[in-house]
């Protein structure tokens, strides 16, 4: 696909944050923007059958995505995955998330597991201010993960995650910009819960629980002599999950997952009688509600819970919820249902889930399709599929901690 545009206009779109808006949107919406947005982008077909829950979900391949702590609760030896998500289908045909994962088994309490997921923009054609053609790229992110989970007692867990994020939006050599790749350094930080449970009349019940905050790292530059530097999306995950075996071929999980950027809100700036935004003798925007988002990150992080100019109200708005319901038969067979929701105001992320997976031997296979709440929206039509191979089936694991 070739897109026409000027170098200008896809690096203001590409790199648009929240932190540059100069003023307040007409329907009152107030996205919170990042670099790197692809962080974010469920990589797995299981998950992404599920409204985009895992946080606390049984752990599989996937887990260092959600909660890399639930490594030391898979009940195989070792294993990988392979995913692809076309992305954003129904306005372009070639941006999409590849990823593969692999993880090891280090006895009975320790794991480790890395990643490579790769974003592609799909081909884009450059031109210079009089519409000269420069030449067709591909910009492109990436980021490698690797993590260690292990278990503190036989139902909990903790594990910790390192990331390196490469972000190539506009390619230095078509032009002569001062731009460059930009770049980050993050980590995360999470802990997994697995308690059995007695429930009368049903085996193998189970409750878990899961946090994760994962992407907490450096500022993102794209260029040279700039001193804005634009937050990547740290992210708070929690929630539980609530397992159950019907009788000895049926197993149905609930589980919910809350969310939060942790990352400033975009203030409220003052403005003239001419409409411009009001600047002081420190040559700084002057803020009418709200904080400076100019902060690093740490302190973004513990901002973002009482930064927002409207208050509690808009910082509610900032929690997205999931929900989801994941049916087994005989381990093999597998049927997945979520919902996804994310304020009018945040963002409009609306939409519902179906997902089914197989499992058969070392091989599995899960798929999903997303369901807009809204028509028109640039997410339907988002067809998933991820290939995994699991070795050490016959490892006796606890029932209710192994991984589906």
């Amino acid at each position: 696909m070739k897109i026409r545009l000027s170098i200008l206009l896809l690096f203001s779109l590409a790199m648009t944050t929240a932190f540059g808006q100069d003023t307040e949107p007409a329907d009152g919406s107030r996205v919170i923007s990042t670099a790197v947005p692809f962080l974010t982008i469920s990589p797995d077909a299981r998950s992404g059958g599920m409204g985009d829950v895992g946080v606390s979900s049984t752990p599989d391949a996937y887990s260092l995505f959600w909660n890399p702590a639930k490594y030391a609760f898979i009940d195989k030896t070792f294993g990988f995955g392979i995913g692809y998500v076309p992305w954003l289908r129904s306005l372009v045909n070639d941006i999409g998330l590849a990823s593969v994962v692999g993880f090891g088994k280090i006895g009975d309490k320790q794991a480790i597991a890395g990643s490579l997921r790769f974003f592609s923009m799909g081909a884009v054609m450059f031109t210079d201010a009089d519409g000269n053609e420069l030449g067709e790229v591909k910009p492109n992110e990436w980021t490698i993960d690797a993590t260690y989970a292990r278990k503190f007692s036989p139902e909990f867990s903790g594990a910790v995650a390192a990331r390196f994020v490469y972000s190539n939006l506009v390619p230095v050599d078509l032009a002569n910009l001062s731009v460059r790749p930009g770049t980050s350094v993050a980590a995360d930080i999470a802990i997994y819960y697995h308690h059995p449970m007695e429930v009368k009349g049903l085996s193998g019940a189970a409750i878990d629980f899961g946090l994760n905050i994962s992407n907490i790292g450096s500022k993102m530059s794209y260029s040279s002599t700039s001193i804005v530097r634009d937050f990547i999306p740290t992210t708070l995950r929690l929630g539980p999950t609530f397992t159950m075996d019907i009788d000895d071929y049926n197993r149905v999980s609930l589980s919910l997952d809350v969310s939060k950027l942790l990352v400033p809100t975009p203030p409220v700036y003052e403005y003239d009688s001419n409409n411009n935004v009001v600047t002081g003798a420190d040559g700084k925007k002057v803020i009418a509600k709200g904080m400076d988002p100019d902060v690093s990150p740490i302190k973004g992080m513990i901002q973002s819970f009482y930064d927002a100019p409207y208050g509690f109200k808009e910082e509610m708005q900032e929690i997205i919820l999931a929900a989801a319901a994941e049916y087994w038969y005989n381990k093999l067979f597998s049927v997945r249902a979520g919902y996804f929701y994310e304020s009018k105001y945040k963002g409009d992320r609306q939409f519902f889930t179906l997902g089914a997976g197989l499992r058969y031997n070392v091989f599995g296979l899960d798929f999903s399709y997303l369901i807009p709440i809204k028509s028109n929206n640039p997410l339907q039509h988002t067809l998933q599929f991820t290939l995994l191979f699991n070795f050490d089936n016959t490892k006796k694991a606890e029932k209710a901690g192994g991984s589906n």
